[in-house]
């Protein structure tokens, strides 16, 4: 006799998770068409849920059991991880293996692209990828003294709370800084200042770790002798910051060579200091600015501007490939050290770079009366924050519509767009795209930040 197969049945109140939004919350519909966001659950998944929030047309939910697991579910790397009270908010996506933490970024990019700009890019991009662990180089670790239990915890903030976790590890963290989590820990709890110290900011360079110690009251001498001997031990550079940003200073004493990262297949050497602008996750960095200099292709006879050029991460690789390069920030500050850091690496190489300027513009006032300012250029790098780059791609679509306002300016051939915000970047190339007469012919995901819904991007525009 044939065994007929049957389909499983679940309970009534059984959910089936169709897809995963960038909050790592899974998503299903009732039979209603409303729509219930899981935390915790992923796609293909059947499950339980509590639901804790109702609206008429979606409701919150957490994971109360897993009836039918995803083959992508995997065990969380880190014991901080979880939906439980006091787990870690650091990362959203341990329990979903990593490749298909790419997939979701990809997917979300795709999504805002189309929802957003009603752009698609004519190819997609191999999406960029590297260490799924120890690849956070820059962090803001919170400190609180907790005087009821008399110890200190130092770390990033527990899920959806302004409290901060009790962390013991942090694999995200360079192995030598999570090995470090439990002396800061002690060094603090020992020191006089211990309630009036509520952040570190960690950089790491290539070859120095620097932390930047907020204290909200003048450091007692003992104070100072423990930072020197946990520094001494650890190979710790010491900053102190009594107020704001332009208070950071090197901590007296403090020795070794200056921070700083390398870029090299440029033969270039970036010095910074430990509270600029830096990107996290430096194996990603170096991928990251070779794939913007090959799509940009730059040719030896070409002039290139960096929009929101920062230090100069890619204005100095231009710089080795063109024949002039105009890099434009919006702080007097960075434009500064981004010309320094010009000077350095002009002075430390065998083969010149290019003439390279830099001016400071407010990036967010553009109009074409500063784009004939700046001058015409072949292509152009745009690497905003995440408001994006609007005001200027609407003041390139107004010299587009308008020839008039050119007067004999000529718009960038190719630009190669780097995005921290899918959302922005759709904005700003459906503006591109309809009003200022480019196409999108590439567009792709970087994980910058694995494990965290944190959606990286690249994507390319050429003159239609």
């Amino acid at each position: 006799m044939t065994e007929i197969a049957t389909e499983k049945k679940w309970p009534d109140q059984a959910l089936t998770i169709e897809s995963i939004d960038l909050e790592a919350q899974g998503v299903a519909h009732r039979p209603d068409g409303k729509v219930v966001f899981v935390e915790g659950a992923l796609p293909f998944e059947v499950v339980r849920a509590n639901v804790h929030r109702k609206k008429d047309n979606w409701e919150k939910a957490s994971l109360l059991e897993v009836l039918q697991e995803s083959s992508q579910r995997v065990t969380p790397g880190c014991p901080h991880f979880g939906l439980h009270a006091g787990a870690c908010g650091g990362c959203k996506m341990q329990h979903l293996e990593a490749s298909a933490q790419i997939a979701v970024k990809q997917r979300a990019l795709e999504d805002n692209l189309w929802h957003l700009g009603k752009v698609k890019p004519e190819a997609l991009l191999p999406p960029i990828q590297g260490p799924s662990w120890g690849y956070r180089y820059r962090a803001r670790l919170s400190v609180r003294y907790v005087v009821k239990k008399g110890e200190v915890l130092v770390g990033f903030h527990e899920r959806k709370s302004r409290y901060v976790a009790d962390m013991r590890q942090c694999r995200v963290l360079p192995p030598h800084v999570n090995a470090m989590l439990m002396p800061l820990r002690h060094l603090i709890g020992r020191m006089e200042a211990r309630e009036t110290l509520p952040q570190i900011e960690l950089a790491c360079g290539d070859h120095v770790t620097a932390m930047v110690l907020r204290h909200m009251e003048p450091l007692s001498e003992s104070d100072m002798a423990a930072l020197r001997t946990f520094a001494d031990k650890h190979q710790v550079q010491w900053w102190l910051q009594s107020k704001g940003p332009d208070t950071v200073r090197l901590m007296k004493g403090a020795l070794g060579e200056p921070l700083s990262y390398a870029l090299p297949e440029f033969g270039i050497t970036m010095p910074f200091k430990p509270t600029d602008f830096t990107q996290v996750n430096p194996h990603i960095n170096r991928v990251l600015v070779t794939r913007a200099l090959r799509l940009l292709a730059v040719q030896s006879h070409e002039r290139v501007i960096d929009w929101f050029c920062g230090l100069g991460n890619f204005t100095l690789p231009l710089s080795t490939f063109a024949s002039e390069v105009l890099g434009i920030e919006g702080s007097e500050a960075l434009v500064v050290r981004s010309g320094e850091n010009y000077v350095f690496n002009q002075a430390n190489r065998d083969k010149p770079l290019a003439p390279t300027s830099f001016v400071a513009r407010n990036l967010f006032e553009m109009t074409p009366e500063l784009l004939r300012q700046d001058g015409a250029a072949d292509k152009w790098l745009v690497d905003p924050p995440r408001e994006g780059a609007f005001s200027l791609v609407q003041a390139l679509a107004e010299m587009h519509q308008q020839p008039e306002l050119r007067q004999g300016w000529m718009p960038p051939k190719r630009i190669v767009y780097v995005s921290c915000n899918p959302s922005t970047l759709a904005r700003d190339a459906g503006v591109l795209v309809t009003s200022a007469g480019y196409r999108m012919t590439y567009a792709g995901a970087v994980n910058m930040f694995p494990h965290t819904a944190h959606v990286e991007s690249m994507a390319v525009f050429d003159v239609s």
